[in-house]
């Protein structure tokens, strides 16, 4: 792939206005916290596998990583996290709001964050609601703010890419599976995205995700929600970085096993 792949965009190139002068530059948010011992640990989201000690996360890095299986409760922290902020947990920023954003959930009231300092500026990115959003935004929104054209006019990837471009400058950022949409090429854009805010400390990321691509972002935090606690781990010891690199080096041992005559001998 050529060097300069991740820097293609899809529409014209947008010229980002330069952020207010920050007091505290990122990481804004250093800590979560949550201490389950006076909830019904029986009800969910409480008896997750990796809630199982409580939630003690230092999040004191710009770029933060959480990975794990469908289940293993990523998502459901993130949004738990964003709902504290005061994020729809559909997605948006803290002026969305939309009639079905009611009560925050259960982990939410539970969660304790502290900060270096507190933003209200930034985003949440739930990609399985990201339709909801755009039709939001089609409704109440002058599009010149997403690159002057309906999120629903592109493709997925583009809209996504779209929404990064035109509105991610400063605060933030809580991405939930961003790479549902996003091609391998336009991963690495999402990365040049990540890098031109959070090296100056404009921005903080949260993210969870799937892609050893984006997990590979150099200097970041990786959480693993695969266990009875949520640990750290490093980018080598992820499930998706062996699993994919094995795959690549020997695509026919994984076709052998999983397409073997399951046929009992007699």
């Amino acid at each position: 792939m050529p060097a300069d792949s991740a820097k293609k965009r899809s529409g014209p190139k947008r010229r980002r206005r330069p952020p207010a002068v920050l007091h505290t530059a990122a990481p804004f948010l250093m800590e979560a916290t949550a201490d389950f011992d006076a909830v019904d640990r029986s009800r969910h989201p409480f008896n997750v596998r990796a809630f199982s000690q409580g939630i003690d996360l230092d999040l004191n890095a710009r770029v933060v990583f959480f990975v794990g299986e469908n289940g293993s409760g990523k998502s459901t922290l993130l949004e738990a996290i964003a709902e504290r902020i005061g994020f729809n947990p559909e997605g948006g920023n803290r002026d969305h709001h939309r009639a079905t954003f009611g009560d925050r959930s259960a982990l939410a009231t539970t969660l304790r964050l502290s900060w270096s300092r507190k933003v209200v500026e930034g985003f949440f990115l739930r990609a399985e609601s990201f339709y909801n959003f755009a039709t939001y935004i089609d409704e109440v929104s002058d599009l010149r703010a997403y690159g002057g054209k309906s999120l629903h006019a592109q493709s997925h990837g583009e809209s996504f890419l779209a929404l990064f471009d035109n509105r991610f400058e400063q605060g933030l950022y809580i991405l939930d599976e961003p790479e549902a949409a996003l091609s391998p090429q336009r991963q690495l854009s999402l990365l040049k995205i990540i890098h031109d805010l959070e090296t100056p400390g404009h921005a903080q990321f949260l993210i969870s995700t799937h892609s050893p691509i984006l997990l590979a972002y150099p200097g970041a935090r990786l959480y693993s929600t695969d266990g009875d606690t949520i640990r750290p781990v490093t980018y080598e010891e992820t499930a998706h970085y062996l699993v994919t690199r094995a795959f690549l080096e020997a695509p026919e041992r994984f076709f052998k096993h999983l397409f073997r005559d399951e046929a009992v001998e007699e």
